[in-house]
């Protein structure tokens, strides 16, 4: 007698997981090259959080020190020189009123949010050979985006024209975010 309730697993030969990671990650270089090449359009801001240990990911040691593991940046009032290529994009962003210049790839980036249209996308950790870790090894993760990083964690980035922290910055939200788990089978 056939056991019908539990189909045996499949192993996923095309590599599913990878190739929505590449779309979606393809959806935040599209973005950044744009905003590259036209800058912000209307009230449009993100934060971009991204592993600062990623192979590739070029930064000071001085931000690497205060932010060892990952870091959340604002790209909305106060940036320069962006540049998105294939594999990643550069920036140059002010820390403590001291200039920085960025260089991530795109497969360091773990989340994009634009909370001007509440649009969110969560990545999955790669590792340097474009694998995704195995969901084993991971924490359950929510298909909701938390809300945006607490100050300590953003640059000054954020500040409007006057200088001032700008409120939007701060704001709480919550937001509909693409998240690989939801199409999982579990």
């Amino acid at each position: 007698m056939s056991d019908k309730t539990n189909p045996p697993e499949v192993e996923d030969l095309i590599r599913y997981d990878i190739l929505a990671q590449e779309a979606l990650r393809a959806v935040v270089k599209k973005v950044l090259q744009e905003v590259a090449r036209t800058g912000l359009p209307g009230d449009h801001h993100f934060y971009i959080t991204f592993d600062t240990h990623y192979a590739g990911v070029r930064m000071s040691s001085r931000m690497r020190d205060k932010y060892p593991e990952e870091m959340t940046i604002v790209v909305q009032h106060q940036f320069w020189d962006l540049e998105a290529t294939d594999h990643g994009f550069s920036i140059g962003l002010s820390f403590d009123n001291i200039p920085e210049a960025l260089s991530i790839p795109f497969a360091a980036v773990r989340g994009f949010f634009d909370p001007s249209v509440q649009f969110g996308l969560q990545f999955e950790a790669v590792d340097e050979d474009g694998e995704t870790s195995s969901q084993e090894d991971q924490d359950d993760e929510s298909t909701a985006l938390p809300s945006p990083p607490k100050r300590e964690r953003l640059t000054d980035a954020s500040t409007d024209d006057d200088g001032d922290k700008s409120e939007d910055s701060a704001e709480e939200s919550s937001a509909d975010v693409v998240s690989l788990d939801a199409f999982r089978k579990k």
